[in-house]
């Protein structure tokens, strides 16, 4: 059955390496007494550390020469072995070499390993890599020093009308419609252009009452009593402010005057400039004052309404710049102010509304046109860490400082929002530290395992003994 297991795993290395990796792995199972004086005349690749060979030549996985373990170099002075543990079960350890169940040979745990550089960081402990290990591991480090920390929010908006500028048109007396000037909905007015004429018996009666004061004014401005003189100036006032609240302009009024006889109808002018985004008003239909007949924006100015998660919204603060692209338009950006946050969350989307102002002369953004909004979130200065450096462990963060010839060692840190391509430093780091942005898996690895090996090589306290 042992035997069966080491065929299998042979049979994966044959996959990975060629033949001859198998074929050096079943020499060394069949070598039980091997010892450590004998490996020390083997020859392995100085990139796959797993294949070995009694003679020299080179590795059949990449092709390198063979270098010998008595030449490898190793730290100043002998290393002492203290002990054997099986490579599959760390917790298995002999004194003398031996083998497990599977027929692997146990591999010896030198001092300088076991007794590990204790760390900060319960777990993990501090290592020492020669230059060879660390240029095979491709360990790499970045220093870290205080600068300008920004937060990139982006997140999607949808263009609305300024509800300022939205103008609902209306009559302020009942009547009919005659004539519709503005004929489709779209349409494009300036202030002052005709909307529509429309008869109200109403303002025809009104209309004949200013005249009848108008021509009562003329006869009485002669009078020689003044109250009477004044009377015929207040009664002609009178009627003339009514027309003004019944929306006839100055000019309609002077028309009037000369004319001498009421209008039939009456031509309703377009306040705002824009467009017409509703239009209700049909040919020959009764209008009241509570009808809306025509809706007109002015689309020189826009909202954008931006959907911003709850999460970044400690970030997001009225005054804020933004900017904005839409897809039709590539290259083309606008810039505008944050005015106004929803203080209201969206129970749905977990999000919050949030308004930009935009200026929008030239009308190329459209109503419910979307938009992509890119805010920047000023974070003041601080220390920022690579997201390559962070080790998430889930429960508690790691990143592996380099303290120079080889010594690295592990730290925890605190980390705030990400910024750029990193995560903001709360606490752990200083400024001109060097941290590894590479390869620090492989460390994080290492350093667990040395902690556990040192862990076993300190011998438990005994237990007092029973008093009789």
């Amino acid at each position: 059955m042992k035997r069966a297991s080491l065929v299998w795993f042979c049979v994966g290395l044959v996959v990975a390496g060629g033949a001859s990796v198998a074929i050096n792995v079943l020499r060394g199972a069949g070598r039980a007494g091997t010892t450590p004086a004998a490996q020390a005349g083997l020859y392995h690749c100085p990139m796959h550390p797993g294949y070995v060979s009694d003679r020299p030549g080179s590795c059949p996985i990449c092709g390198m020469k063979l270098v010998s373990r008595e030449a490898s170099p190793e730290p100043s002075g002998e290393r002492r072995i203290l002990y054997y543990r099986s490579p599959m079960d760390p917790s298995v350890r002999s004194d003398k070499p031996a083998r497990d169940s599977m027929g692997m040979d146990f591999v010896p745990v030198y001092a300088d390993e076991a007794q590990a550089k204790a760390s900060a960081v319960p777990g993990r402990a501090s290592l020492s890599l020669s230059p060879e290990k660390r240029q095979a591991l491709g360990v790499r480090s970045e220093e870290i020093h205080h600068g300008r920390l920004t937060r990139a929010i982006r997140t999607v908006g949808r263009v609305a009308v300024d509800e300022r500028r939205l103008h609902h048109v209306h009559t302020k007396f009942d009547g009919y419609v005659e004539h519709l000037y503005v004929d489709f909905t779209g349409k494009y007015v300036e202030r002052g252009d005709h909307l529509l004429s429309i008869y109200s018996p109403e303002l025809v009666a009104t209309q004949q009452e200013y005249l009848l004061a108008y021509a009562a004014q003329k006869q009485m401005a002669a009078s020689g009593i003044p109250s009477v003189a004044q009377g015929s100036r207040d009664l002609l006032e009178a009627a003339r402010q009514r027309l003004l609240l019944l929306d006839m302009r100055d000019e309609d009024i002077q028309a009037l005057e000369r004319a001498g006889k009421a209008s039939i109808t009456i031509d309703l002018h377009s306040e705002v400039a824009g467009y017409v985004v509703q239009k209700l008003a049909l040919h020959g239909m009764r209008v009241t004052p509570a009808d809306t007949l025509f809706d007109i924006a002015d689309l020189s100015h826009v909202w954008v309404l931006a959907d911003v998660y709850e999460s970044d919204l400690p970030l997001v603060r009225v005054g804020m710049e933004s900017e904005l692209t839409v897809p039709y338009l590539p290259g083309k950006k606008w810039r505008g102010a944050v005015t106004y946050i929803d203080p209201t969350v969206e129970e749905k989307t977990r999000t919050v509304k949030v308004r930009i102002e935009l200026q929008n002369r030239d009308q190329r953004l459209k109503p419910d046109m979307f938009a992509d909004v890119h805010l920047q979130a000023d974070l003041g200065t601080g220390l920022s860490v690579p997201q390559s450096a962070v080790i998430d462990s889930g429960d508690r963060k790691l990143v592996f400082i380099d303290r120079g010839e080889g010594s690295f060692e592990p730290r925890e840190v605190q980390l705030g929002v990400q910024v750029g391509g990193g995560f903001q430093v709360l606490s752990g780091l200083a400024d001109g530290e060097r941290v590894v942005t590479s390869a620090n898996f492989l460390l994080d690895s290492e350093s667990s395992l040395r902690s556990a090996l040192s862990d076993m090589a300190t011998p438990a306290p005994k237990s007092p003994e029973p008093r009789h």
